[in-house]
């Protein structure tokens, strides 16, 4: 692993990234109620979700480009991590996993 160049700037956006996976799981379960909502029950009450939710996740796009830039992810690392969002329950998942390895790495970069 590439070492972190500038820990400061690597921790502000992990927690950018941290803020936006949860963000995206939570909306992501949303726009899954939206749908089992419309087709499975003719219910429109949460039709104005999808919208809000495409630019929440293009958030979150940039948030993971950030924190992959910082901390010297490969395009494929990232790309892997932004399609976690299209997964409900997954972002969660990818969110902890994700937080351990750069808390780690931190760790390691400020002990230097």
């Amino acid at each position: 692993m590439n070492e972190i160049r500038d820990p400061q700037a690597a921790h502000k956006a992990l927690t950018f990234f941290k803020v936006m996976a949860f963000t995206v799981g939570i909306g992501l379960l949303v726009l899954v109620t939206e749908m089992v909502l419309r087709y499975g029950f003719d219910n429109h009450a949460l039709d104005w979700w999808p919208q809000p939710h495409g630019f929440i996740y293009m958030v979150y796009l940039v948030a993971t480009a950030n924190l992959g830039f910082k901390v010297g992810w490969g395009l494929g690392k990232m790309v892997l991590v932004m399609l976690a969002g299209c997964v409900p329950f997954l972002s969660f998942w990818v969110e902890r996993s994700v937080a351990r390895e750069v808390e780690g790495r931190l760790e390691g970069s400020l002990a230097l």
